[in-house]
């Protein structure tokens, strides 16, 4: 299932109707009209911990994680969470059978789901921001005000961590910054939008990006 809301969205400010499309999944693909299919890319909307103090909506973005609705956040990949809070308090849903960065309508394939999920603790790290980790690049995943705020954020924490991986001074890891960090967009629908630093393997370790 997909919606429209009114004054939801990032085109929020047009005028349109409510609406509700319910769409066939079978053998790995939505059937979104009778000759338009997408392949299925089943992930995980919503996922984090407690914040550092007070109590916030799970579909809150912070530096705890929340409706980050990040696309890659998939099967057979890894997120490094801060831990604030004695037990972590951890959740997650918001399942999706498929997504394009931005989740422009403020909806995407809406499902129910099930997800195995493995945890452990790294003691002593704790990252600024989530990090996400797949086989060939990490990526830090901040949020902000603006998309402006958002990716600022998450550039600074690459270019810190490129610092200090390559005990640089931030002029020269702020250059090498431009030729291997990218800056995607995560979401562009809630309060806070979602930006994520994306770097190969090649050049950053993950104790530079949880120091």
């Amino acid at each position: 299932m997909i919606v429209t809301v009114p004054k939801y969205g990032i085109l929020g400010e047009k005028r349109f109707n409510s609406s509700t499309k319910i769409v066939e999944i079978s053998n790995g693909y939505i059937h979104f009209d009778e000759s338009i299919r997408i392949k299925a890319n089943p992930m995980i909307g919503t996922i984090g911990l407690a914040p550092e103090s007070g109590e916030i909506p799970s579909g809150s973005l912070g530096k705890h994680g929340g409706n980050m609705d990040i696309k890659e956040l998939r099967a057979g990949t890894k997120l490094h969470l801060p831990v604030f809070v004695e037990g972590a308090l951890f959740a997650a849903g918001d399942v999706h059978a498929v997504q394009a960065d931005g989740e422009l309508c403020v909806s995407s394939i809406e499902v129910a789901g099930e997800a195995l999920l493995k945890f452990s603790l790294v003691k002593g790290k704790k990252p600024e921001w989530p990090i996400l980790e797949t086989h060939d690049w990490y990526a830090v995943l901040a949020c902000g005000d603006t998309l402006d705020e958002a990716a600022t954020f998450a550039a600074e924490t690459a270019v810190d961590a490129l610092m200090r991986e390559y005990n640089w001074a931030f002029e020269k890891a702020y250059m090498f910054g431009s030729l291997v960090v990218n800056l995607e967009i995560n979401q562009v629908v809630d309060p806070k939008k979602g930006v994520r630093a994306v770097i190969s393997k090649d050049f950053i370790s993950l104790d530079s990006l949880l120091a």
